[in-house]
C-alpha cells in the first residue's frame, strides 16, 4: 500500500475500514480522516472506556440496592470486581480490535463486532463476580447476579453509545460539506433497482461527492418495495415510470443497479431514459463482479453487452479443472479474441504451462506479458507458428506433449474469405487437419475445436470450410475413441472485427452506419460466453458432438445499431443515419445452430446443447485430400467450391442473402 500522509497513524490499514484495498484507497485522505474523525483517536476512546466502564459497575450497584447502602461485604465485593474486572475487559477490547477501528467509517460490521466483545467480557465478568471473587475470598459473598447482569449491558452501552455517536457525527459533518461543496454542480440521479446493488451506489455516491451524482430516489418493479425508504431515500415506484418521475424531479441521470436483470428490461430502460435526456449508467454485469474484475459498485456507460444480457452462464469449475490443473494446454490462435480469453479463463484453473500459438506476433506478446504479470507461477511458452505448417506443428506438439488443446486459430470474415478461397481452405481446412491429426497421433486427452453457426447450412467459403472441419473432428474421435468435439459459436460481441466495435467507429465519426438488410439477424455472445462454453464443452465432451449455446433468440442487426446510437446520445436520422448497402457475398439473412438431420438434446449444463453429427458424405477422406492438393496448387476459385459442395452438400452460394429453413422445421428448439 502506498505510503500515508503523517497524520494518518502509521499502523492503519484498509482492513480498519472494513474495505478492500483498491476500494478503500479514495477514503485514505488526510483530509476525509481530520474530518471523520472530529479529532477524536482510539486513545480517546481508551480514555472514555476507563472512565464509563467503572461508572457501569457504580450504577448497576446503585441500582440493585437503590442507594449507596450496599454493605461492607458488598463493597469489598464490588471493588474486587473493579480492580478485576476492568483490566479484563480492556485486555479484550484491545486484542479483539476495538481500539484499531476508524469508528466514524463504523457500519453494522462494527456493532456486531462490540456486541460479540461485549458478550464475551460479560461471560468472564460473570465468572469473575459469581465465582473467583468468593472462591479465592476476597469478599465474604460473591457479587449479585443482578448486578452482573446490569453491568454486562450497562458496559454494552458504554462501548457503543460513544462510537456511533462518532459515526453520526461524521456522517453529519461530511454531508453538510458535501452540500456545500457540491450545491451547482451535482446531478440528481434516480436508482434503478433497489436492492444490494442498489444500496451500494446510494453509499458509494454520498461518499465521493466528486462524482457530481446525487441520489434522489429508487425505481424498483417489487410491489413490496413500492413506497417504502431504502437509505432513507423512497422507493418511488416501478420501472415503467421513469419519464413521469424524472420529470417530476428533475432528474439528470439514471443508474441501474440491477447487475442480473435481462436485456429487454435494460433496453426498456434506455431507451425511456434517452427519450428523455437523461444520462444512463450501470452497474457491471455479474461476470465481471464474480470474476474480481470490478467491485459492485463501480459505475460505467451503458454497453451494448448490457441490452443483450441474459441470466450469468456458470460452470462446473471442478470439471473444467481437471482439463488443466497441472497440464500443459495448448491454445491456437492465442492471440484473438477468443484464444486470449482462453487463455485468461484457462489460467484461472491452475494449469502448469499454458503453450501460446499464433502466427501474429504483435498479439501474442501482449496476451503473454499480460498473463505473465497476472500469473507468475504459471509457465507460458510463446510460439509463433501456422497452423498449415504441419512439420512446425509436430515439433510443437512433440516438444511440449500438450494433454487438451483448443483450436481456435481460423479465418472468420465471410466477405473476406469470399475473395480469398485458397487461404479459406488452407488455414481453416487443412489447419485444423494438422491440428487434429497430430493430436491424435500424439494421444491428447481432449480437443475442443471452434466452429461457427455459419457452418450450418454455409452460403459462404468460410462457412462451408468450417463445415469441413467439423467433419475433421468428427472423423478423428471416431477413429482415435478420443475426446474430440466442437462447439458453434454466434456472433461474439467486442471480438477483433465484429459488428459492435465497427458500428461504434462508424458513430464517433458522425455516420452513417452501415447495415446490408434491414431483416438481417444474428445469434449473439459475449466473450466470456463464448469461452466458458468452450471450457464447458471440454468437460461434457465423449467424443465427435458439437456444442452450442442457448443463445435466446436472435437479434435483429438495425435494433442493435439503433441501440448503439442511442447509448453514445445520439438521435437515429437526426445525429446519426443508418444506410443500408446490400447483402454481401456468401451472407445469410438468418443463421442457424443446427442441421436438421442433427439430433440436439439437453446436456448437464442448462444453457448447453449437444448434437451429434449427421452421417458423412461418402468417400470423405479422399474428397478431403482432392480439396487440399486443390488448395495448395492454387486451382481456380470455382473448382475450389465445387469440391467443398460435394464434401458439403448443403452448401450453396446462390443461397446467400436468403433465409435458410426455420429451427421449428428441423425439430430442434433452442
Amino acid at each position: 500500500m502506498r505510503r500515508l500522509p503523517k497524520v494518518i497513524p502509521d499502523d492503519f490499514t484498509c482492513a480498519d475500514l472494513g474495505l478492500s484495498p483498491p476500494d478503500c484507497e479514495p477514503h485514505l485522505t488526510t483530509e476525509n480522516w481530520n474530518t471523520a474523525n472530529l479529532g477524536l483517536r482510539n486513545r480517546h476512546f481508551l480514555v472514555l472506556d476507563l472512565l464509563l466502564l467503572p461508572t457501569a459497575i457504580l450504577v448497576s450497584y446503585l441500582i440493585r440496592f437503590e442507594g449507596l447502602e450496599w454493605g461492607t461485604g458488598q463493597t469489598r465485593a464490588a471493588l474486587w470486581y473493579l480492580a478485576l474486572s476492568l483490566p479484563v475487559k480492556i485486555v479484550i477490547f484491545h486484542r479483539t480490535g476495538l481500539y484499531r477501528r476508524l469508528w466514524s467509517f463504523a457500519s453494522v460490521l462494527e456493532v456486531e463486532r462490540i456486541l460479540k466483545v461485549t458478550a464475551l467480557t460479560g461471560l468472564l465478568s460473570l465468572g469473575i463476580g459469581a465465582a473467583v471473587i468468593p472462591g479465592l475470598g476476597l469478599a465474604p459473598g460473591r457479587v449479585p447476579l443482578s448486578v452482573l447482569l446490569l453491568d454486562a449491558l450497562l458496559t454494552t452501552a458504554c462501548v457503543a453509545l460513544p462510537r456511533i455517536a462518532a459515526r453520526l457525527l461524521a456522517a453529519r459533518r461530511s454531508a453538510g460539506r458535501r452540500v456545500t461543496e457540491r450545491r451547482d454542480t451535482t446531478r440528481r440521479a434516480l436508482i434503478a433497482g433497489a436492492g444490494s446493488s442498489g444500496a451500494m451506489i446510494v453509499k458509494e455516491l454520498r461518499a465521493n461527492p466528486q462524482l457530481g451524482l446525487m441520489p434522489v430516489g429508487f425505481l424498483d418493479d417489487d410491489p413490496a418495495k413500492q413506497g417504502n425508504r431504502l437509505l432513507d431515500l423512497p422507493v418511488l415506484g416501478p420501472l415503467s415510470q421513469l419519464v413521469e418521475i424524472a420529470d417530476e424531479l428533475r432528474i439528470e441521470a439514471l443508474i441501474i443497479a440491477m447487475p442480473r436483470a435481462p436485456g429487454s428490461v435494460i433496453r426498456d430502460l434506455v431507451h425511456a431514459a434517452g427519450a428523455a435526456r437523461i444520462n444512463t449508467r450501470t452497474v457491471p454485469g455479474m461476470f465481471d463482479i464474480l470474476s474480481g474484475r470490478v467491485a459492485v459498485s463501480a459505475l460505467r456507460q451503458v454497453q451494448i453487452q448490457d441490452l443483450l444480457r441474459r441470466e450469468p452462464v456458470t460452470t462446473d469449475l471442478d470439471a473444467i479443472r481437471r482439463l488443466t490443473a497441472g497440464q500443459t494446454v495448448l491454445v491456437t490462435g492465442a492471440g484473438g479474441s477468443i484464444g486470449s480469453e482462453l487463455c485468461r479463463q484457462a489460467s484461472l484453473l491452475g494449469p502448469k504451462r499454458i503453450v501460446l500459438l499464433g502466427r501474429g506476433e504483435n498479439s501474442i506478446f501482449e496476451i503473454l506479458h499480460e498473463l505473465q504479470d497476472q500469473f507468475p507461477n504459471i509457465e507460458f511458452a510463446p510460439v509463433i507458428a501456422d497452423v498449415g505448417d504441419r512439420g512446425r506443428l509436430a515439433r510443437i506438439f512433440k516438444t511440449f506433449e500438450p494433454v487438451s488443446v483448443f483450436h481456435a486459430a481460423a479465418h472468420k470474415h465471410v466477405p473476406m474469405m469470399e475473395c480469398n478461397v485458397v487461404e479459406a481452405i488452407t488455414n481453416n481446412v487443412l489447419g485444423t487437419r494438422n491440428v487434429v491429426e497430430l493430436a491424435a497421433f500424439y494421444r491428447v486427452e481432449k480437443l475442443v475445436f471452434i466452429s461457427t453457426d455459419k457452418a450450418v447450412h454455409p452460403t459462404s467459403v468460410m462457412g462451408a470450410s468450417k463445415r469441413v472441419a467439423e467433419q475433421i473432428v468428427q472423423m478423428a474421435a471416431a477413429e482415435s475413441g478420443r475426446n474430440f468435439v466442437a462447439v458453434r459459436f454466434g456472433n461474439v460481441l467486442g471480438s477483433r472485427g465484429s459488428v459492435v466495435p465497427t458500428f461504434l467507429k462508424q458513430i464517433a465519426a458522425g455516420g452513417p452506419v452501415t447495415i446490408t438488410h434491414p431483416e438481417m439477424r444474428r445469434y449473439f455472445m459475449t466473450i466470456p460466453e463464448a469461452v466458458q462454453l468452450v471450457l464447458q464443452a471440454g468437460a461434457l465432451g465423449r467424443g465427435g458432438e458439437v456444442f452450442v449455446l442457448d443463445m435466446g433468440e436472435p437479434v435483429k442487426i438495425v435494433d442493435l445499431a439503433t441501440d448503439l446510437i442511442r447509448l453514445s446520445g445520439k438521435e437515429v436520422g437526426k445525429d446519426v443515419e443508418i444506410r443500408y448497402t446490400g447483402v454481401r457475398p456468401g451472407e445469410k439473412l438468418y443463421e442457424e445452430l443446427f442441421f436438421g438431420a442433427e439430433h440436439a438434446e439437453p446436456t448437464e449444463h442448462p444453457k448447453v446443447l449437444r448434437a451429434r453429427h449427421a452421417e458423412l458424405p461418402p468417400g470423405v477422406a479422399t474428397l478431403l485430400s482432392e480439396l487440399t492438393i486443390a488448395a495448395l496448387e492454387g486451382r481456380p476459385d470455382d473448382d475450389l467450391r465445387g469440391i467443398l459442395n460435394r464434401l458439403v452438400p448443403d452448401y450453396d452460394p446462390r443461397n446467400a442473402g436468403t433465409p435458410g429453413p426455420a429451427l421449428e422445421e428441423t425439430g430442434v428448439t433452442v
